[in-house]
Parts: C-alpha cells; structure tokens; sequence
C-alpha cells in the first residue's frame, strides 16, 4: 500500500469555514467537498505546503490569513486506492471571502464547519476539523484576542460540541456542562456570558444538542451583524472629525477605517501598549494619526472633535468597563466639551450593576519596578461613570443609560437557562447574581 502525506487546510471566516468541490480533473476524490488541500512534495514541511496549496487554490496571499491552529497527523487508509494518506490539519483566518478557486475546484462555499457532517466529503474531512477546531481550553488560555472576538470563539465551541455531544448521543446535560465550562473559562468578560446564555436561552425548550447547535448559529450570525452595524453607525460620528480613541477595540477600528476621520489620536495605552500597533495598523490603511502618551490624554482631547472608545462591559447602570485611561478621556471630553460616544454590541451590557474582577487581563504585561517597601498599582482596566458618556453606539442605535438597563434586563433572564440545571456546578461562576 502507498503512503502520502497530505495537508487539509480550513479558511474560517466570521465563524464559517471554506469549502471546495473537487473537480473531475483531480486524482483523487473528484466531485466530493473538501478544504484546501494538497500533497506534501520532498523538500516541504506541511507548513508550507499548507501555505502553498492557500496560494494556488484560492488566490489569497499568506499574508493575507493568519495560522489558528494546527492539529496531530492522523492515518487515513483507502482500500480502494491502495493508499494510507497521512494527513496534517491547519487552520487559518482570513478577513476576505474573495477567493478565486484553480482548475482542482468546480464550487466553493462559507458554510457553518457542522455543515461538513451533511455533505458528502473526502475521507475524514470532519475528523480533521476536530484536530483544528476552537476549544473551551484555547478560550480560557487566550491572552491575545479581545472579549468580543473571544466571545464569538466561545459560540464557535458552543456549536462544535453540541455537534459532537449530539453525533454521540448525547443529551442537554451534556451541552449545559459545555456552557458552563465556557461561562467560567474568562470570568471578567461579560460578553461571553451573554452570548452563551442567549444561545442556551433560546434551546432551553427543546433542550437537545441539536437546538443548541443551530441557535449558536444564528447567534454567531447575529454578533457579526452587531459588530458591523455598530461600527457603521461610529462611522458616521467621525468622518471629517479628528478623534480621540484609547488602547484597542476591533469595532472602534473598523469605524475609523470606514469612517474617514482628519485626524485620529491615539494614546500609548500602558500597560500593554496597545495603541502603538492600532496607530501603526490605522496608518497603514492611510489614516492621518497621532500617537502620544498617556500623560498627554487630556491634551490630545483639547485637539478633538470626537472622543470613541470601546468598552469591555457595559454595566447595568450604564458604567463603563474599559481600559485605564478611559476616565481621564472621558473626563477631559465633559471639560472641553466633546463629546464622548462608546461604540459597543448590546451583548456587551452586565445583568449587573457590579463589576467584574477588574484585575483579570493583568498577568502578562509589564508593571512597574519598584522597591519592595513600595506597594505598585498598576491596574489594566477601570470603571467609568455614565454620567461622563453622551451615547452608546450599538447595533440598535444610539442607546442612552435607561436603555442600557433595559437590556440588563433583558440579559438577566436569558441567565435563567442555568435555573432548570442540578447539582453544584449549575450555578458557579461570574453569572450568578
């Protein structure tokens, strides 16, 4: 029997994974959906090869995705073609959808990665996407992505187990042990939270795997809408306008992306210095920006027209959770009279009007030196009045404090679903109230 090595290569983009149809003109497999794919020749590492095969049969320069994950080989044999094929799952994220497919690929298509299990596929093609897909652990151990990202990366797990607990038989037990495992994996992002209730909220009657499964769907949907109309409606804020904008936030990025703003401020942000990568990123998109220092906040919002931040929680009362220096911002805007808009998903807003552990996020950067007969504080995040912001930007418009409660509300009984649970675990974690 011969052996090859072969790369099978996922592109996943908001939450959706690339599929291809091999055509009749391929070795192996033609008319069948897989990923990208290819051999790996004498002098490549499957790296590589995963690299190269992105190239040919998408289109898409490597530097246009970023490498997630890869997964341990495993055998695949095939009888009918007298072949063992060693196969190396990858994983990488791409921000486009705009492939353009070789002669190996008659049909391409985003789909949700459980779709893999309704299509007829080359060999394992599920299998290898298990080796590569989004965990509870790689969600509790990620110190790299945002709350909002990290939440949609929670719906992904979310979706993926169900498919798994269902394939085996589970049940709803099964699936809410998953759910809890992710409401505890980063206990200060609220956002999480919310959008796993939201999802075991709407299952709750059906109380199944596979209803878990499609309401992680939609709701992965739902929060790539949320993010971009929120951006969108930031966009219309600045154009024109010179900003001022703090440490990082995907949203306040895409909304002065598109927004067009004369000029962006952007303050260090220590610790973990994060606004000199969103200059250098806003630069490169052709942006005029200004990086300064943190003792300079209040100057830098002397020069502005707008000031836009993100936000890590939204508590009930309308406070802000954000990064340290938001208040200085805020307030330096209330003095000047400018006004001060943050840009967040409804997702985002507490059940409650107590803040997370604010310490959480800390381990990890660099604090300050000190003797020993000095105590250092040197916190990453802060909490920020409401009655220092003149609007929340959201994917429903311009919210303003009572709605905010509103919401908190709203997100207080989707936190319910937990109520039907037994045992001790049913009501661990930052959820309870």
């Amino acid at each position: 029997m011969e052996t090859r090595s072969v790369v099978t290569v996922f592109l996943t983009n908001g939450g959706e994974v690339l599929l291809l149809r091999r055509s009749e003109a391929v070795g192996s497999y033609p008319g069948r959906w897989g990923g990208v794919a290819g051999h790996v020749e004498p002098g490549d590492t499957p790296l590589s090869a995963a690299k190269r095969e992105i190239r040919e049969e998408t289109g898409l320069d490597t530097q246009a995705v970023t490498l997630v994950s890869s997964g341990e080989p495993f055998p695949v044999t095939d009888p009918d073609l007298d072949m063992e094929w060693t196969v190396h799952p990858f994983r990488f994220e791409t921000g486009s959808r705009d492939v353009q497919s070789n002669w190996e690929t008659t049909e391409t298509a985003w789909v949700p990665p459980p779709a893999i299990c309704d299509r007829e596929t080359v060999p394992d093609l599920w299998r290898s996407w298990d080796r590569v897909r989004p965990t509870v652990e790689q969600v509790r151990a990620d110190s790299e992505s945002g709350s909002a990202t990290l939440s949609k990366r929670a719906l992904e797990v979310l979706r993926d187990e169900a498919t798994l607990i269902a394939a085996d038989g589970g049940d709803w037990d099964d699936i809410a042990q998953v759910a809890l495992d992710l409401r505890t994996a980063r206990e200060a992002m609220v956002v999480l939270q919310v959008r796993v209730d939201q999802v075991m909220a709407e299952a709750r009657d059906d109380r199944t795997p596979d209803a878990v499964r499609e309401a992680a769907i939609e709701a992965l949907s739902q929060a790539e809408v949320a993010d971009r109309a929120a951006a969108e409606l930031a966009a219309e804020r600045v154009e024109g306008q010179t900003v001022l904008t703090l440490s990082r936030s995907g949203t306040v990025e895409q909304a002065l992306e598109r927004g067009s703003p004369e000029t962006v401020w952007v303050p260090v942000s220590r610790p973990g210095g994060e606004g000199r990568e969103l200059a250098s990123d806003l630069a490169e998109a052709g942006l005029d920006v200004r990086l300064t220092s943190d003792a300079n906040i209040s100057g830098a919002v002397h020069e502005a027209d707008v000031v836009l931040l993100g936000a890590d929680t939204l508590l009930a009362n309308g406070d802000v959770i954000n990064k340290v220096g938001t208040t200085a911002a805020a307030l330096a805007g209330n003095h000047f009279d400018v006004p001060v808009s943050v840009i967040a998903a409804t997702a985002k807003i507490s059940p409650s009007e107590h803040p997370p552990d604010l310490s959480d996020g800390e381990a990890g950067h660099e604090q300050l030196s000190a003797p020993e007969s000095v105590t250092v504080v040197d916190p990453v995040f802060e909490r920020t009045s409401a009655a220092l912001v003149d609007g929340y930007l959201t994917e429903d418009g311009v919210l303003d404090a009572d709605a905010i409660s509103e919401y908190a509300a709203d997100h207080t009984q989707a936190a319910a679903w937990k109520q039907s649970l037994t045992g001790p675990s049913a009501n661990d974690g930052p959820g309870r109230q």
